[in-house]
């Protein structure tokens, strides 16, 4: 099967997977919009995808889940990657500094302070004009 030919359902909808899409991505795209899609679901796509380097599925896929449980510290720190991972520096600090409030308020500090690090270091990177993907 090559790349281009694989295609995935998505809320009855036809979408066309690309080539860097991994088999896993295909099959669990087969549970959106089924009884078992949620926050772990949905996490589980953008993590695929930002392997594959495939940012806006990932983001919208990470964007999905942290709306689904806006508790989930590490939807939040993943949809900061791929938000600068993006060039959405801005976007990205916002979701790393939200992750690291809820991470802090669930007693998560571990997470917490890797989300602190990454918007430190995405702050300096908007400050010199020089917004780079924030990477764990």
């Amino acid at each position: 099967m090559s790349g281009y030919n694989i295609r995935a359902r998505l809320g009855g909808a036809s979408i066309p997977v690309s080539p860097m899409t991994s088999q896993q991505i295909v099959n669990l795209l087969k549970l959106v919009g089924t009884p078992r899609d949620g926050a772990l679901l949905r996490f589980s796509l953008g993590s695929e995808y930002l392997k594959c380097a495939e940012l806006e599925p990932a983001i919208e896929h990470l964007n999905a889940a942290v709306e689904k449980d806006p508790g989930y510290s590490a939807a939040w720190k993943l949809l900061g990657n791929a938000l600068a991972g993006n060039g959405r520096a801005d976007e990205a600090l916002a979701a790393y500094r939200k992750g690291a409030e809820i991470a802090r308020g669930k007693g998560d500090l571990q997470a917490a302070k890797e989300m602190t690090v990454f918007a430190r270091r995405l702050e300096k990177a908007i400050a010199s004009g020089k917004a780079s993907p924030a990477r764990s």
